[in-house]
């Protein structure tokens, strides 16, 4: 059998198997790779080159820069902007913005990391405002499709059928002249999505969908009693507290009053000094009129982010609270501890205790007489972010709820945040420049995350979704198969031939179904390279003008939307999304086919035979 054969023997099996979804998308992928080497379509560097490839680096990068927003809080903020504006109720009013907002970041920068930078932020909408996500993300990706139409620096075919204009004597086209394909295109994939979106999409979510903390806060303080009353005071430059021992505050006199723990002013943690300084924090728990009345006398200040508030108080920028469970064999069993107590490391204060049937063992503890930790036991414990992240990692306690997914969803603009959307902008002005090649600009990007401190290296590595970059590595190398076989100039060459004939609006059809077939196994970049100079020399031939015919073929090649290995980013949203390989055409079919209209009939409009 010839190399062409084989080729298409395994993309057909490939095919049916994606389409089946009986065996693991990353098997297949990788299996597609080991048959083009068996068959001696390609060797060995070139089956596994795609794993190496640049565009599978920066994709990485990205899921990396992208958890860095996430963890600092910068997409709970832009999740709170987003449903601020939408609206808890309105699904159309949510649709337009978050496919204006997707549409005018792939322009400025690329598909992939636009999608990269959104898809936190539209998932934990989807989990705050209960929707499913398959409803959300795959609109995201295809809005980001038309969006990529709307900038030079869009997509790298842009740059491409640009460069082939100015090859060809008719000149390349503007930064911003593709917008006047891509506002149609946008504007009608934003109004299929919004009219038939519900009915063509599943309703599902992935099989991995995070929980929802945005009242996490309020959760516990409430189950564990703390709703009456904390309070943190700060300490005044008049304070008489102030160069006095920790044990100098008593609250005799105020009965109403109880002192859960002394927090140092720089580090928001319990006080390690031995004396009380300007700027330290009183946390009181109690009546808020006694705290008033006591911070009067004492010359201290309620916190500036909410007086009286409990949430605001214990649950903030720089501090969270964590829920622990006291499992069986724990050596903290037999401990006696009481609110207020902190705890052996120094970084975290016991805020309350409970048995495992929800009774308050804290009730009436004191320092003098504590509560006995038993077996399924729970305590409340709070601190900054740093301590609690650190000192949780301990085979004494279980933890409920991880704080480092509860400060991601429910801290907005956290720690770092003002670095991370630093480092965001400093990616996007080198891939909008082109510096730098992009997968340089992501790895920057990356290393920068880790050297500021915003995640730790092992932590990169779990923000990673390794799925999908295998899978993207792995089926890069059919791209390579189909041009060094030559099936798939073979194909082009035929589509050519029939419809060259029949005028330039047929041949702007068949150009664009060919793109289109070829753009939904192969990358489109591949895809505009093998059909661009068809297009120049078949315009040659017919005497027409090549620039609608770039421009057509740039639209065709932005229309991958009928399955997941068509892009990157249809791959990305693919687990989160819970989707299966079917799902993608039946939503795709009708936005390609308004992508053909504006190809071939939109198109000569506004770029001339």
């Amino acid at each position: 059998m010839s190399p062409i054969a084989y080729t298409g023997i395994i993309v057909a099996i490939a095919v049916v198997l994606f389409v089946t979804n009986k065996v693991p998308v990353v098997l297949v992928a990788m299996g597609t790779a080991l048959g083009l080497w068996a068959t001696g379509v390609l060797t060995l560097p070139q089956a596994l080159g795609g794993l190496g490839d640049p565009a599978v680096i920066f994709i990485a990068s990205l899921f990396v820069v992208s958890s860095g927003l996430e963890v600092t809080g910068v997409t709970a903020w832009a999740g709170q902007l987003l449903i601020k504006g939408a609206g808890e109720e309105s699904r159309t009013r949510l649709l337009l913005l978050m496919m204006v907002l997707v549409a005018l970041l792939v322009a400025l920068i690329s598909l992939n990391g636009a999608v990269a930078a959104l898809l936190p932020v539209v998932v934990v909408i989807a989990v705050r405002l209960k929707r499913n996500s398959s409803q959300l993300l795959m609109p995201l990706v295809f809005a980001g499709h038309a969006g990529s139409m709307l900038a030079l620096t869009g997509t790298p075919v842009n740059v491409l059928v640009s460069e082939a204009g100015l090859d060809a004597g008719v000149g390349g086209f503007g930064f911003f002249e593709f917008a006047l394909a891509g506002i149609p295109l946008l504007a009608g994939t934003m109004a299929i999505i919004i009219l038939f979106g519900e009915r063509l999409l599943p309703q599902r979510n992935g099989a991995t969908m995070p929980a929802d903390f945005s009242r996490h806060a309020r959760t516990l303080v409430e189950q564990y009693g703390l709703a009456s009353g904390i309070h943190q005071l700060r300490v005044r430059a008049t304070c008489p507290y102030v160069g006095e021992p920790s044990g100098v505050v008593a609250l005799d006199e105020w009965p109403g009053l109880q002192l859960v723990a002394i927090q140092d002013g720089d580090t928001a943690g319990p006080l390690r000094r031995t004396t009380i300084a300007e700027g330290d924090y009183l946390l009181l728990r109690g009546d808020a009129e006694a705290a008033a009345n006591f911070s009067v006398k004492m010359h201290l200040a309620f916190r500036e982010e909410g007086s009286g508030d409990s949430e605001e108080t214990l649950f903030n920028r720089r501090s969270g609270l964590a829920e622990v469970v006291i499992p069986p064999r724990s050596g903290l069993i037999g401990q006696t501890v009481f609110p207020g107590m902190v705890t052996e490391s120094g970084d975290l204060i016991i805020l309350a205790v409970q048995r495992g049937a929800g009774e308050a063992a804290s009730a009436g503890a004191t320092k003098a007489a504590g509560v006995v930790l038993q077996a399924g036991d729970t305590m409340l414990l709070q601190g900054t972010w740093k301590a609690l992240d650190t000192h949780l990692d301990d085979p004494d306690v279980l933890v409920v709820s991880s704080p480092e997914l509860v400060r991601r969803q429910a801290v907005p603009m956290g720690p770092g945040a003002k670095q991370a959307i630093i480092i965001l902008f400093a990616m996007v002005l080198m891939l909008a420049t082109g510096i730098v090649p992009s997968a340089v600009a992501g790895l920057l990007a990356a290393g920068a995350i880790i050297l500021c401190g915003i995640m730790s290296v092992e932590q990169s590595y779990r923000a990673i979704s390794w799925t999908t970059v295998i899978l993207v590595g792995a089926m890069m190398p059919l791209s390579t198969a189909m041009i060094e076989t030559g099936a798939a100039k073979m194909l082009a060459d035929r589509l050519v031939a029939l419809v060259g004939d029949a005028g330039p609006t047929a041949l702007l059809a068949g150009l664009f179904v060919l793109t289109a077939i070829m753009g939904q196994l192969i990358s489109n970049t591949a895809t505009a390279l093998i059909v661009i100079p068809i297009g120049v020399a078949a315009a040659a031939a017919m005497g027409i003008s090549p620039r609608p015919v770039l421009m057509s073929t740039a639209v065709a090649a932005a229309g991958a939307f009928l399955t997941p290995i068509a892009t990157p980013t249809n791959l990305m949203v693919m687990g989160p999304g819970g989707y299966v390989f079917s799902d993608y055409w039946k939503l795709g079919l009708p936005l390609l086919l308004w992508f053909f209209v504006v190809a071939v009939f939109i198109v000569p409009l506004i770029w001339r035979f």
